[in-house]
């Protein structure tokens, strides 16, 4: 069955804003650390922001500043806020708990 959904992406002009969402049918999502990877054309996946179940959170040097990763167990969602928006920022972006993976979302950022 469907565990994690990712939603939210599409395309941007450089210096904007989209916000990611990931839901998530999983058991003890509250307890859960959260993740976002994004890969964009020809390269590796890369790690891109966490948030755990007690909401510490951690980013990516590239994203910090700019992005904000945020949860609400009570709609088992995660989130994730993209400002100001570069154009390396383009990529498909996938949520992750442990092994699960979403289908990801695509970002397009135009310059």
């Amino acid at each position: 069955q469907v565990q994690l959904v990712e939603s939210g992406g599409g395309l941007v002009q450089a210096g904007g804003s989209l916000r990611l969402s990931c839901a998530a049918s999983l058991a003890a999502f509250s307890m859960r650390t959260m993740q976002w990877y994004r890969q964009a054309p020809g390269h590796q996946r890369e790690w891109v922001a966490r948030i755990t179940g007690g909401g510490n959170t951690d980013y990516a040097d590239s994203v910090k500043g700019r992005f904000t990763i945020s949860r609400d167990n009570a709609k088992n969602t995660v989130y994730l806020q993209m400002s100001s928006l570069k154009a390396e920022d383009t990529a498909v972006y996938y949520c992750n708990t442990n092994y699960i993976w979403g289908q990801g979302t695509q970002v397009t950022v135009s310059s």
